[in-house]
């Protein structure tokens, strides 16, 4: 049992469907161990950073869901609350974009409870010096305009970073048309994890919520299978709520990019069993998860001394690292992946991609943008028989 007055760092309670009256209670009971809207003053304007990657129905599990979206307003009303919801999702950071992905996401039924979709569309430069990676960045500018920060993520596999929920949510401070100068000059998943963190720890939210009533396994965060769950999870620290949603579905610490570099800079215990958790976490952990392996730091030199070094390194690196690959069938040639490639590296030809893997930097972005999910992680032949 939970013990009466214990300070708890993530709260889980069951929630089986999304049917609005079920979803709201359910909110109420995670919020409530860890005192979550204590913060949440009348006339405060509070900003929910919602996790909307793409146009894509809530049924696909790729966005979080409008019930629970819906359950978090009404909460932030009662407390007298101004709300405004928005995001930035790959694509242009437009007003007519947005609009098409507020429809069809379903946020539009938020605004019957009183919140207001976020149409400011400006930016901002921002200096933090404290950051590993990004000192400085574009961030979007509505998000520095309001008086606090809420984190409303899904729960799904990434392909880059094999997890995307709390912390990955924040990616979507930068504005959309930027994000690829991003991933370019942070190909290694270990920079880009801290470039991730830092956005984390510069917008500070004081909550952080994340939808795993439906979640999304495989061929995440977009062209995935949702799979059942059947919780809300909540915390006012988006690395420990991750370290403990990535272990609901197999996953440890070292699986994670974004949990490594949080663990090497101090921001998460060394010891999973620190993090207090309000609930039973065994109910909800998934063994057969069909999870992604994040790609491997293995940008520099491990294995020798010279140039047989070098070169033992080098082929170490295509060997574990993985790589996009085209399911040729699936594949409608409509070219996204080599619109939204940074690098580069993907050419069409005979209407199907044809991916460089000189200039390839594993950023996984035609995966991610695919909206037929013909991109997928691949692995080489030596690490798939060895997974065996």
């Amino acid at each position: 049992m939970d013990a009466p007055g214990k300070a708890y760092d993530v709260s889980i309670t069951p929630c089986d469907d999304y049917d609005e009256e079920y979803v709201e209670k359910a909110l109420r009971a995670v919020l409530e161990p860890i005192h979550g809207l204590d913060f949440v003053q009348p006339g405060m304007t509070v900003g929910v950073k919602v996790n909307l990657v793409t146009a894509m129905k809530p049924e696909t599990a790729a966005t979080v869901h409008p019930s629970v979206v819906c359950a978090l307003v009404r909460l932030l009303r009662e407390k007298g609350a101004e709300v405004v919801l928005g995001d930035s999702p790959g694509g242009i950071f437009s007003a007519s974009y947005l609009n098409v992905v507020y429809d069809v996401c379903g946020m539009r039924k938020a605004e019957a409870y009183g919140a207001r979709l976020n149409n400011d569309f400006s930016q901002t430069e921002v200096s933090f010096p404290e950051g590993v990676q990004a000192r400085q960045f574009p961030y979007t500018a509505w998000l520095g305009k309001v008086d606090a920060i809420i984190d409303l993520c899904k729960l799904k596999t990434h392909g880059m970073m094999g997890l995307t929920c709390a912390i990955k949510n924040f990616f979507g401070s930068i504005p959309g048309t930027q994000k690829p100068e991003f991933h370019y000059r942070f190909p290694r998943a270990e920079d880009f994890a801290n470039v991730l963190v830092d956005l984390y720890e510069y917008s500070a939210p004081r909550l952080c919520i994340c939808d795993a009533v439906i979640g999304m396994e495989g061929n995440g965060p977009t062209q995935g299978t949702p799979r059942k769950i059947g919780c809300l999870l909540a915390g006012r620290n988006g690395h420990r709520l991750d370290a403990v949603a990535a272990r609901m579905i197999g996953l440890g610490t070292q699986d994670v990019p974004t949990l490594r570099a949080a663990l090497q800079r101090g921001l998460l215990p060394d010891d999973p069993d620190q993090i207090a958790v309000c609930g039973d976490l065994s109910r909800f952990e998934i063994p057969d998860f069909k999870t992604v392996q994040a790609q491997s730091n293995v940008f520099f030199h491990v294995l020798g001394e010279g140039i047989p070094g070098k070169i033992t390194d080098f082929i170490a690196a295509r060997v574990i690292t993985p790589f996009p690959k085209l399911n040729p069938e699936a594949c409608v040639g409509c070219g996204k992946c080599a619109q939204v490639c940074p690098a580069k590296a993907i050419t069409m030809k005979e209407k199907k991609p044809h991916i460089n893997r000189n200039v390839c930097i594993h950023c996984f972005c035609c995966q991610e943008f695919c909206p037929k999910g013909a991109m997928r992680v691949g692995r080489h032949a030596i690490m798939r028989l060895l997974g065996r």
